[in-house]
């Protein structure tokens, strides 16, 4: 079967007819008592947001979340956001589909990033903390998890291959800040940026899009990550208690504010700089993927974020003297 349009050439107003995957589906009811399907499809490229206006009770029997499906619909513009309207769906069998294909997969090589990860453990010098690390990355079923898992269902690294890049990426910008703060300790810190969010692996399923499993639901990365620590930590003679306490301590404050699912707000210096380089990472990359989805030759900006609760400039920053006088000092508007 033809795949179809990818999810990045999809334009306004455009017949759509293709197979994606269904990343999620929800039933509704309109306003004037209506069913409807909403629902988010997917391809390598990227997911697009996706309704079932007319015949709702008809079609919903024909697929579900995690299946690829053949549809037909066509794209419109709804509050900024490109969106399909389906007309016609149904599920696609399994051997007629590669599922790689229809989830997004991060452009780093994850082989890559794990030999990064390893060499990062192979600086710190506290022999109790590379024991750990060891021992969790060191791990061939944790190590494969690790690098095919997304880091999130959706919003930030939510492809194949984004948990582990990710979490380099956190990694690097904290071994690039620690030496900048005499009070961090660069081996707590670092180890914290390569555990913080270990926890994921159990938290989400990728096998058919991705979603949160049982675990994850009812429990979460947070204590997921630091269940697997204190495990491995058990297995290691004479690791110190207070040691102990102070890695746990970072994976549960990692996400910096009660509000935002931490069960501790950071308490030490390593813990502060974690959560910040967390949420740094994140909204970057949230905030570079929304610009270079939107970019289009016919304005400067993106549709509105909801996230950011703005709109994105995409335009090009210009170059030479034409840009400013000659030392780039000139006046601006205020």
């Amino acid at each position: 079967m033809l795949k179809g349009p990818y999810v990045e050439d999809i334009r306004e107003k455009q017949p759509v007819e293709g197979l994606y995957l269904v990343r999620d589906k929800n039933n509704g009811i309109t306003k004037t008592g209506k069913p409807y399907i909403a629902l988010n499809v997917s391809d390598k490229t990227g997911m697009i947001k996706a309704r079932v206006w007319d015949n709702a009770d008809r079609l919903d029997p024909a697929f579900d979340q995690g299946d690829v499906v053949s549809l037909k619909g066509f794209s419109v513009l709804y509050q900024g956001e490109m969106q399909l309207n389906i007309h016609a769906i149904s599920r696609v069998a399994a051997d007629d589909a590669d599922l790689r294909d229809f989830m997004p997969v991060s452009a780093v090589d994850p082989e890559h990033c794990f030999a990064d990860i390893q060499a990062h453990i192979a600086t710190i010098a506290d022999a109790d903390l590379r024991r750990l690390l060891g021992l969790i990355f060191d791990d061939e079923h944790i190590a494969a998890a690790f690098k095919q898992a997304p880091a999130a269902k959706s919003i930030h690294h939510d492809c194949l291959g984004g948990l582990i890049e990710h979490t380099l990426s956190v990694t690097r910008i904290i071994d690039m800040l620690a030496g900048h703060y005499d009070m961090v300790n660069r081996d707590l810190v670092l180890a914290g940026a390569m555990l913080h969010d270990i926890g994921k692996i159990y938290e989400l399923s990728f096998e058919r899009g991705f979603d949160y499993t049982d675990e994850g639901r009812l429990i979460g990365h947070i204590v997921l990550g630091m269940e697997l620590i204190s495990d491995r930590i058990s297995l290691i003679d004479g690791f110190p208690p207070q040691k102990a306490m102070l890695v746990k301590h970072m994976i549960l404050s990692h996400h910096g504010q009660l509000e935002f699912g931490s069960p501790k707000r950071p308490k030490i210096p390593e813990a502060l700089l974690l959560s910040y380089a967390d949420d740094l990472d994140a909204k970057m990359a949230d905030f570079t993927q929304f610009i270079a989805k939107e970019k289009r030759p016919e304005s400067n900006w993106t549709g509105y974020h909801r996230l950011f609760n703005r709109y994105l400039y995409t335009g090009a920053l210009a170059d030479g003297p034409e840009s400013g006088t000659e030392n780039g000092d000139g006046p601006q508007d205020v």
